[in-house]
């Protein structure tokens, strides 16, 4: 069988205009894995409230950060896709969850190179059902009416694994011995309480008490919450980071349903409220800069912090397309390959 690779991201809109913007936003937050309503209570949501009031911010927030040669989600995918077939001898694709550059479209492209064998790999270190299951169950129907003579096998979430904390922790240590900080803040992106327990498989493990996240359980295979703050705990041993100067947080909830605390906003706030002079933040639930590190975090983020009193915000940037990355990615592509050949 011939193999090949499709990386899988989230993706973006066309254009920072309102009018692509709002199509984006459509596919995105009907995505009944995204806002997992009933489908009618979904679409009075989304099409009724959201996509009526929403996408001219949204456009005007992406106005704010997008690059010359285009979203930098995309920009930035891209780069680390030419990087990886630099490393590997597969083909390798690129797809989004969500706009133009679609899944259908990636696995055509390898099977147009004569791949029937695919090794799928959703650029996300935790497991979410609104990132990584929605992309694994829409790759599954697009292969069964599309393309049923080939393979698919994906990787599995990799938030600890070692060789990826220590990539992760030597990128945050780079970007952060020049700069002048009190407390990292590891924020993630939130999902609604329900995602956590719908997630569960023991159906009983998830509780969101403080302790489930701690208390070991075959749960936290898929449990979102608790892979965050693993990789926080990873992150900080592999820094030797003080238990005092280092945290969690979640950002950019919607709605009123209860979503995972502390809020990143609030968190900003309340530190800078109590004296909290220099904060740094990493945003290790994206592998690439996007709306949300780049807008919502080191320009949103860093204007709150500023006027509760605070003075350096350090944002990290993502792994992007950093070597070590790059070549961390080919690794696991040509472990999977070595396996797969002697199965």
């Amino acid at each position: 069988m011939k193999k090949g690779i499709l990386l899988v991201n989230l993706g973006s809109p066309e254009s920072p205009t309102p009018q692509d913007v709002k199509t984006y936003l459509g596919e995105f937050l009907m995505d009944e894995r995204v806002i997992d309503l009933p489908y009618i209570a979904r679409a009075a949501l989304v099409k009724g409230i959201i996509l009526k009031t929403r996408p001219k911010a949204s456009a005007a927030a992406y106005k704010k950060i997008w690059w010359e040669e285009g979203s930098p989600l995309i920009v930035i995918s891209e780069r680390l896709q030419a990087k990886v077939q630099k490393e590997i001898e597969y083909p390798v694709a690129l797809a989004m969850r969500y706009g133009s550059m679609t899944i259908e479209k990636g696995l055509k492209q390898l099977v147009d190179q004569g791949v029937d064998e695919v090794f799928l790999i959703p650029l996300y270190p935790q497991f979410a059902m609104a990132t990584t299951e929605t992309i694994l169950v829409l790759a599954e129907e697009i292969r069964q009416a599309h393309f049923p003579n080939i393979k698919i096998d994906h990787l599995p979430a990799f938030y600890n694994r070692p060789d990826y904390i220590e990539v992760l922790s030597n990128s945050i240590k780079h970007h952060l011995e020049s700069k002048t900080y009190d407390h990292v803040l590891f924020s993630y992106h939130g999902v609604p309480e329900r995602h956590i327990r719908k997630s569960d498989v023991t159906k009983s493990h998830c509780k969101l008490d403080g302790s489930c996240c701690k208390t070991p359980s075959k749960a936290h295979e898929f449990c979102y919450r608790h892979q965050c703050l693993e990789v926080t705990r990873l992150v900080g041993e592999k820094l030797n980071l003080k238990p005092d100067t280092f945290s969690t947080s979640f950002q950019s909830r919607l709605g009123f349903d209860p979503w995972l605390q502390p809020y990143t906003d609030r968190t900003i706030e309340r530190m800078g409220l109590e004296g909290t002079k220099n904060i740094a933040i990493v945003t290790p639930a994206f592998v690439s800069d996007c709306l949300e590190t780049l807008e919502e975090i080191a320009m949103e983020g860093q204007e709150l912090f500023h006027e509760v009193g605070g003075k350096e915000f350090t944002t990290v940037p993502c792994l992007n397309e950093e070597n070590a990355w790059s070549e961390l990615l080919a690794k696991w592509i040509n472990n999977w390959a070595d396996t797969t050949a002697t199965t």
